[in-house]
């Protein structure tokens, strides 16, 4: 395939004079390139930063040069990189290696980041540990002013400087999607306070490294605690409240209303922390009257409780969804004892967002639960079938396309990433087996041999 963009230095090129030699070559594995044809190839090659060709093993072996690295992927498979589009990562660096499902609870609430070494350190072993994992992209959701005199200091506006003193540096080695907060994490926010915010710039960055597109907003907590602000009561009363702004319930939605509109004017993605079906609604409808989310991407964060009209909805008005499956596993026991059975049945319904040209992404919402996305994929094909959904091939790459393609959609960048396009950056995840050979319940078992970062290799397997 020709790669039109590509310069080289004359010792580079080939012997034609006009196409340059690849500085790594992929050969003899299995490619998924996750576009929307959901092509499959053998091999790949790389100019810099960026994917030069793409196609068969001896069409790629024509970019290879007396400098050029080749790797074989026989047996393995090379993928886009991962993105996961909902993550704390310095929250998780902070607290590595203890998740908050997997260990105790002593230690969440506490002081963890006083000085900026604190933060860069924490940035640091996040960046490290998703290395590892194979993920070259993810969203921070929830960073700013509201959370300057937070408990763990790992939602502050320092955090925010940090990540632009280090953005685009070589130890970077996952690129970010920054939210910005103007409330509590997981707590209320004021109206004053988010006018302030919004008024109040966004540091600059290269956009590649670190990208601040919009902010997030709290608008409930979850069902299992009984805060999600929901139609249906719970089963010992009350329907939840919603966070936003103060007074009565019809004042904070007023607010609430006003907060999503005055971004979207502004030309700002809003992200929806709403897991009741209430709140979801109240969003919707407000994205609604605003002609739609067009090219802002505006979504809702978790949508436990979110109904198939709703689903409906939000792909009219071009809304996404940020899915976090394993969380759902991990809290369905709590979920049966806040609600019905009957919203227990129709919780977090998979198999009417997978596939449905509905900009639906997969998730971890690390440290809370791993982040680990071969995991989450399991755990959402795991739902998939108990809603009586065949996992076939087809459905495992929407799954895979979910933590790759559709994220970089939604990041609002996907012209230059999320697949392995020729032209885009090369941001690649190679496994040591192909996923679609050994099945979705296999997954977290398959290594992670290789991820490189804008033509970087920021992680290699040692294999024996």
């Amino acid at each position: 395939m020709h790669f039109p963009d590509a310069t080289s230095s004359p010792t580079r090129r080939g012997k034609s004079g006009h196409k340059p030699f690849a500085d790594m070559a992929f050969l003899g594995g299995t490619v998924h390139v996750l576009d929307e044809g959901r092509r499959v190839a053998q091999a790949l090659a790389v100019i810099g930063d960026t994917i030069a060709a793409v196609g068969s093993k001896s069409e790629v072996e024509g970019w290879i040069g007396p400098e050029t690295k080749i790797i074989s992927t026989e047996g393995r498979a090379v993928l886009p990189g991962i993105n996961d589009a909902h993550l704390h990562a310095v929250w998780f660096g902070a607290q590595w290696p203890r998740l908050m499902f997997e260990s105790s609870d002593v230690g969440w609430h506490s002081r963890l980041l006083c000085s900026e070494q604190d933060r860069i350190a924490a940035i640091r072993k996040a960046w490290q540990e998703l290395a590892r994992l194979g993920i070259t992209s993810y969203t921070e959701p929830g960073i700013g002013p509201g959370e300057d005199d937070g408990e763990t200091g790992c939602f502050g506006t320092a955090v925010l400087e940090t990540y632009a003193s280090l953005a685009g540096s070589r130890e970077q080695t996952a690129r970010v999607t920054l939210l910005r907060l103007f409330g509590y994490l997981d707590g209320p926010s004021s109206i004053d306070d988010y006018r302030r915010g919004l008024e109040t710039p966004a540091p600059s960055a290269d956009s590649r490294w670190l990208s601040i597109p919009g902010v997030k907003i709290f608008a409930d907590g979850i069902p299992p605690m009984r805060t999600a602000w929901t139609n249906e009561p719970y089963r010992d009363g009350g329907h939840g409240a919603l966070l936003t702004g103060d007074g009565n319930e019809q004042e904070r939605l007023c607010d609430f209303r006003t907060m999503v509109s005055m971004a979207h004017e502004r030309g700002l993605q809003v992200a929806v922390h709403a897991t009741g079906d209430r709140t979801i609604e109240e969003f919707i409808s407000v994205v609604e009257k605003l002609g739609g989310a067009e090219r802002l991407g505006h979504y809702v964060i978790h949508g436990d409780l979110i109904t198939r009209e709703q689903i409906e909805r939000l792909k009219s008005a071009r809304m996404g969804i940020a899915l976090q499956p394993l969380i759902a596993d991990q809290t369905a026991d709590w979920l049966a004892k806040a609600v019905s059975e009957a919203t227990v049945k129709q919780a977090w319904p998979m198999d009417k967002l997978v596939g449905n040209a509905l900009n639906a992404i997969l998730s971890s919402d690390a440290p809370v639960a791993s982040p680990d996305w071969r995991r989450v994929i399991a755990s959402a094909a795991l739902q998939l079938e108990r809603r009586d959904v065949v996992v076939d091939e087809g459905i495992l790459t929407e799954l895979l396309r979910m933590y790759t393609a559709i994220p970089a959609i939604q990041d609002g960048a996907a012209d230059w990433k999320g697949t392995l396009e020729v032209g885009k950056v090369a941001d690649i995840c190679v496994l040591e087996h192909d996923p679609l050979a050994i099945g979705a319940s296999a997954l977290p078992n398959i290594e992670v041999d290789m991820t490189m970062v804008g033509g970087r290799i920021v992680h290699e397997r040692a294999i024996n």
